[in-house]
């Protein structure tokens, strides 16, 4: 006799990351389209939109409420490693506005942001091939000190353990959308049309 399956809620983090999947691919082959990896020239252009997402995004990881709910937060900032890649690349950092985010939209963009950390070992492996790694041009990739997955499970705890109304939830996934659709318009922008 089979067991039965429990119809058990999403956690936040898994509602954003199904609500999302869809532009998180379309973002992936955005991204592969454009060979970001085949020469320094190319990398250096994903390295801005990386660092134009950060810098764009920035006072999220600053804000004392944000921190109050996701602890650490403000040492997960990659901000400043991606300008010292830029300037590894020989690429000048641009000036950023940040954005209006709300709080409860800025835990979707924040969702984008942190998950962004699991993917960055296959790219790290990647730009080793053009001579770049941890220590220059690809700092930002590099792995926190307590591991990628133990970073990521951490935030995803924190995230999960937010009270929200579903209004509110609603809100944190129209940030997370609205993260995807910010840095697709990046890709396009910096890195110029793919295949």
């Amino acid at each position: 006799m089979n067991a039965p399956v429990l119809d058990l809620p999403l956690t936040r983090a898994e509602r954003l990351k199904q609500e999302t999947h869809a532009q998180h691919e379309r973002l992936d082959t955005g991204i592969a389209g454009r060979d970001p990896f085949a020469t320094r020239e190319r990398y250096a252009a994903f390295v801005e939109v990386q660092y134009r997402f950060y810098a764009a995004i920035e006072p999220l990881y600053r804000d004392e409420r944000l921190q109050a709910l996701v602890p650490g937060l403000a040492s997960r900032s990659r901000l400043a490693a991606a300008r010292l890649d830029l300037a590894d690349l020989g690429r000048p950092v641009p000036e950023v506005e940040p954005l209006p985010i709300s709080h409860r939209e800025g835990l979707g963009w924040l969702y984008v942001s942190e998950g962004s950390t699991l993917g960055a070992a296959f790219l790290l492996k990647a730009v080793e091939a053009i001579g770049l790694g941890e220590d220059c041009g690809a700092r930002h990739l590099a792995a926190a000190p307590e591991g990628r997955g133990r970073h990521w499970r951490d935030f995803k705890e924190a995230l999960n353990s937010v009270p929200l109304t579903p209004a509110e939830d609603d809100l944190a996934v129209s940030g997370a959308r609205a993260a995807f659709t910010y840095v697709h318009g990046l890709v396009a922008e910096v890195m110029g049309p793919g295949k």
